[in-house]
């Protein structure tokens, strides 16, 4: 099955803003008559970085379910400000405002009037924890791994030194945590050649010490595992490289969405974080890593003590990947390890 877009018109957004002419990729996996799996995509990630746990002998199986891989608003193949040349600056858009695209997109563009599971790495989870408060009752199962349900403070200030590192480039500087650059939108420009490729070596620099635990690095997985030479090497191809490969108006706008990120910042709940966790009805496998730096199990814990009992359930993936042992796919050991877990959990719904 190839790419799709699904047309959205004059898309409003929560904040009053509307994108023109908005739509959104998304790719299917299996037969339209099985029960749907909805697998959101993560901050950078194209459709196809997600398809490392979709095949027939895994959890995610096209054999089984009908697997729906939805793409975030930004990420260069649903409306995004690469493909918007014409319209700017790109509005600030949610997790709020991805997941009401993307109900549109399974009720009425998929035909889908439940879900069996929604599930997603880093922002993938995030937009999981969208999906089951702002639809509480579309889905019965939910496995947000490696992200959380509203962006914590240590994290949106690891995202600054990420958007500063990117704005330096080309002059300018955050305007503050969920906020743009300082520069006022009607003074507003765009990137220069070489502003665009320093802005994204830096950002891939920045998020270098962060994406990876600290015992990754000691014990030279970059090497050993990954096989680059040294760790100058692993800097260059791996985190410049996939930097470079981005557009910076496109990574500023997924981050804002992450750093915004808060599933308790809508109706009902009026940003009561305890009311949105215990309004949550599918049940949640949560699957945190023992060493990511930036969506610690502390975190996670605490969002399954906010839910009604017997809902919820943390698991840390048992591994020195840190951030990364959730996608995309890299380390093989976790790979297996996060397959089994959906396996026991999509056939039983138990731990």
């Amino acid at each position: 099955m190839e790419i799709k877009k699904f047309e959205l018109g004059n898309f409003a957004l929560k904040s009053g803003a509307v994108i023109p002419n908005a739509y959104i990729a998304y790719k299917t996996f299996g037969n339209p008559d099985h029960p749907a799996i909805i697998y959101p995509t993560w901050y950078s990630g194209l459709i196809s970085d997600n398809e490392w746990l979709i095949g027939n002998d895994m959890a995610l199986s096209p054999k089984t379910y009908f697997i729906i891989v939805p793409a975030l608003f930004g990420n260069g193949q649903s409306k995004s400000p690469s493909n918007s040349p014409e319209f700017r600056p790109f509005p600030d858009v949610t997790f709020y405002d991805n997941v009401a695209a993307q109900y549109r997109l399974v009720t009425e563009g998929l035909g889908v009037k439940h879900a069996k599971c929604v599930l997603g790495w880093s922002m993938g989870a995030g937009q999981t924890y969208q999906w089951i408060t702002q639809y509480p009752d579309f889905v019965d199962l939910a496995v947000p791994f490696c992200g959380s349900a509203k962006t914590s403070l240590h994290n949106q200030v690891f995202l600054e030194g990420v958007k500063s590192a990117a704005l330096a480039a080309k002059g300018a500087s955050s305007a503050g945590s969920c906020r743009g650059e300082t520069t006022p939108a009607s003074l507003y420009r765009g990137w220069t050649a070489a502003e665009r490729e320093n802005g994204l070596k830096a950002l891939g620099r920045v998020y270098a010490g962060w994406g990876f635990s600290q015992a990754f690095y000691r014990e030279r997985l970059y090497e050993t595992a990954l096989g680059y030479k040294d760790l100058e090497d692993f800097m260059v191809k791996f985190w410049e490289g996939w930097a470079t490969s981005k557009d910076p108006e496109n990574m500023l706008t997924m981050l804002h969405t992450w750093q915004a990120g808060d599933c308790s910042d809508q109706e009902p709940y009026n940003k009561d974080f305890g009311l949105a966790m215990r309004s949550i009805k599918a049940k949640t496998l949560v699957l945190p890593c023992k060493t990511d730096l930036y969506f610690p199990p502390d975190d996670s814990e605490n969002e399954v003590l906010n839910m009604s009992a017997g809902v919820g359930k943390c698991i840390p993936f048992p591994s020195i990947w840190g951030h990364w042992a959730g996608g995309p796919g890299q380390s093989k050991d976790d790979v297996k390890w996060l397959d089994d877990k959906l396996k026991a959990f999509l056939a039983n719904a138990s731990w």
